[in-house]
């Protein structure tokens, strides 16, 4: 059966990521290969970087040609606000059918992504998450207590979104871009990865998980996910199951 080609918007928070950012961007060529993807935007955010990162963006940027399916665009936040932050301003930008969020990283590799999008076109899915636990062709052997507190913050956000997710905290989550434009994000910072789930669960969103290779950093090598992430994110997960508006005003 042939596959249905998708237009996708990829969008990348950037913060401090001097020496990994230009590599992660270049990784992000493979889509071009994707036979079912239509089109790639890709629309970079440099979160008021300290260490050069916008630079490096920008010369990055500027050396790309126009031609072929990868358009890339950026823009730069004055002083640090946070991944959410930068994920919504970046969102209001976004044009294809599908979104998906990319961080500046080597943890996520984007050969992975034309996988994810496979449900939009045969299962009418909504959301798509990429799970660093279902079995995939490697992972990075880490921290057991990093896992674990994946594990039960996924396993309480499981309990009140009444989802079976593996991963909730994965970063490659893609949505549709009309629903993900409709939802009004309110975190920004990490806690917008429950924010997200929780309210994809009260629009009844119909979401699919799909196995992802991950190759996550250690804390010497720039993670920037700590205990107190986990603390906040646990209060989010309240949260948003208690409250929080799910519908994005009309403009």
């Amino acid at each position: 059966m042939k596959q249905k080609k998708i237009s996708l918007s990829v969008l990348v928070p950037v913060y401090n990521e001097r020496s990994l950012v230009a590599e992660s961007l270049e990784r992000l060529k493979v889509l071009g290969k994707a036979a079912n993807i239509s089109k790639i935007q890709v629309i970079v955010v440099d979160d008021g970087s300290r260490d050069g990162s916008a630079e490096i963006v920008d010369a990055f940027v500027h050396a790309q040609t126009s031609k072929g399916k990868i358009r890339w665009e950026q823009v730069r936040h004055p002083q640090n606000r946070g991944k959410g932050a930068a994920v919504r301003t970046a969102l209001t930008r976004a044009a294809g059918d599908v979104t998906i969020i990319h961080d500046a990283d080597l943890e996520y590799h984007p050969e992975d992504i034309s996988d994810l999008l496979v449900p939009f076109g045969e299962d009418h899915a909504d959301a798509v998450f990429g799970s660093r636990f279902q079995e995939k062709h490697y992972r990075r052997v880490l921290h057991f207590r990093h896992e674990l507190g994946n594990r039960l913050l996924t396993f309480t956000c499981n309990l009140l979104s009444d989802y079976n997710l593996s991963d909730m905290e994965t970063c490659y989550k893609a949505i549709r871009t009309e629903l993900f434009k409709s939802i009004p994000l309110e975190s920004d910072d990490f806690r917008m990865e429950p924010e997200i789930v929780l309210k994809l669960a009260k629009r009844k969103a119909r979401l699919f998980e799909v196995p992802i290779s991950y190759s996550g950093r250690t804390y010497q090598e720039g993670k920037k996910i700590g205990w107190w992430d986990g603390v906040l994110a646990f209060c989010a997960i309240v949260r948003f199951w208690w409250g929080g508006r799910v519908l994005a005003p009309e403009k």
